[in-house]
């Protein structure tokens, strides 16, 4: 059953996300679930445009260092799992590239945030704690990285819906930030919901890239949804030069998928300006895998970002959930153990089983791969995950699910096992932030389109494609026409304003 407040929820992101494709008037009534499903429709990418754009160069002003040592950079907020929480990271000191790195002293500079209610009086004080991490690679010619100090402090204890100013740094060296100032997210309740969520996925740091940030901007969002893939380190080799949109293709004898990790402070340099004001909740995509020396993975991610695991329940920085007024969101890992009998599993299970829909209405998940996708690149890529998960995400009522990986943007008729079903969630696709990897504009269903069954294997987990068992593609691996689950599908760079 689709409750009647819902269709003011799914009219709103539907007018937000992709208004301008589907609606050319702005006088006609915008649909609802209610009216769906949709017949599928498609808009091609125009074959003059360009499907994307190289990376902004490293010299950019735009990414260049603000600030000297040891005054914080890189400033960047999170919620944490209740509004009366809030994360502030920041990073000290210049990270170091060569054959012999050093690592830092995590201790040598304090991790501070000082903060009030009055722009000028920050009166309260809370401590964090501080990190470096290496990304190394024992291979000749390949050269090593050892980040700046990374500082993660939590403010507790504070107000709902309320404006905060604060600084951070070392009070002891005089190294405290300039001013800054964030709005905590509202309580939770039914009648309580943030202005405006911005979704983003894929981003990179492409003129693409730096337009989708000028026009999120713009739209004056109070919270951002990073649903993976966020710098593209790993489009380089540890040298620098220039990114590649196919990392294997430019360097086919690459002794591993190097990185080039200055990449990632130059993308927290570019982001400050709006992380460093409203917070941004991320998930890990394929790109922030980066394995490198004694099969370690994750480093930078893991390091760089803060998530409210701890608070929610979950020990992982891969999954967590939070809530914001009257959503409950929740993250999860696509490239960790989902199996049923996991860990991830078991506290999804335990997060679904503790929700009180009469507080928090909504429920909205979001993972990196896309579950249903009818573009030729990745698809049923993560077919293990969705035939391991789905079940308990459908059993919950979840309402609308958010990923990236594909570089396009696709919304679903609600579904349930790739069957049109009215209490399934809405699945939307946005991961078309900018890339350097560029635009994907292929069907499945295109001629000559669809993909071998040995096609598309997960960079985690295993491989599960199959062939349809009901409906107009029976016993295919792909349909003819848009599934009947695609309503829209769009070949276009961009972002996701969510209103609730």
């Amino acid at each position: 059953m689709v409750s009647a407040g819902l269709v003011l929820f799914v009219v709103l992101l539907i007018a937000a996300a992709a208004f301008s494709a589907e609606h050319p008037s702005r006088k006609r009534r915008i649909p609802t679930t209610l009216d769906g499903p949709f017949p599928p429709a498609t808009r091609r990418l125009d074959p003059s445009f360009r499907r994307g754009s190289d990376d902004i160069p490293t010299d950019d002003p735009r990414l260049a260092p603000r600030v000297h040592p040891p005054f914080p950079e890189q400033i960047a907020l999170a919620a944490s799992a209740h509004p009366s929480s809030v994360w502030v990271s920041w990073i000290t000191g210049e990270a170091n590239i060569g054959v012999n790195v050093t690592p830092a002293d995590p201790s040598a500079v304090s991790s501070e945030v000082w903060y009030g209610e009055e722009s000028g009086k920050c009166e309260f004080f809370q401590r964090g704690t501080a990190t470096v991490y290496s990304q190394l690679y024992p291979f000749k010619g390949l050269l090593n990285y050892t980040s700046g100090i990374i500082h993660h402090v939590r403010l507790q204890g504070l107000k709902p819906s309320t404006r905060y100013y604060y600084k951070c740094g070392d009070s002891s060296l005089k190294a405290l930030s300039e001013e800054h100032t964030f709005v905590t997210l509202p309580s939770c309740g039914p009648d309580h919901y943030p202005n405006r969520i911005a979704v983003i996925g894929d981003l990179g740091l492409t003129s693409n890239s730096t337009t989708t940030i000028d026009h999120l901007n713009e739209n004056d969002p109070s919270m951002i949804l990073m649903v993976g893939d966020m710098s593209y380190a790993n489009q380089y080799l540890t040298t620098g030069g220039k990114g590649v949109p196919c990392f294997s293709c430019a360097f086919p004898d690459a002794p591993i998928r190097e990185t080039y990790q200055p990449r990632w402070d130059t993308w927290g340099r570019f982001m400050e300006p709006i992380t460093s004001k409203i917070p941004m909740m991320v998930i890990e995509g394929n790109h922030e895998i980066e394995p490198q020396v004694g099969n370690l993975t994750f480093k930078s991610y893991s390091a760089r970002f803060s998530v409210p695991s701890e608070e929610s329940g979950s020990n992982s920085n891969f999954y967590y959930s939070f809530n914001a007024g009257g959503v409950h969101f929740i993250m999860l890992g696509a490239y960790v153990d989902y199996n049923r009998t996991g860990a991830q599993h078991a506290w999804l299970k335990r997060d679904l089983c503790q929700l009180n829909r009469q507080i928090t209405p909504w429920i909205i998940a979001s993972w990196h791969p896309p579950w249903y996708n009818s573009y030729n690149s990745h698809y049923q890529e993560f077919e293990c995950m969705r035939q391991e998960m789905e079940g308990l995400l459908y059993e919950s009522s979840v309402d609308i699910v958010f990923s990236g990986h594909v570089h396009a943007y696709e919304r679903m008729n609600r579904v349930f096992n790739y069957t049109l079903d009215p209490c399934g969630p809405v699945y939307i696709t946005v991961g078309d932030g900018g890339n350097i990897e560029k635009v994907d504009v292929d069907f499945a269903d295109d001629p000559g389109k669809c993909p071998s069954e040995s096609d598309n294997t997960p960079e985690f987990g295993g491989v599960c494609h199959l062939n349809f068992t009901s409906g107009p593609a029976k016993g295919k691996f792909c349909w003819k026409t848009q599934p009947e689950w695609s309503a829209f599908r769009e070949s276009s760079f961009g972002h996701g304003i969510l209103e609730v």
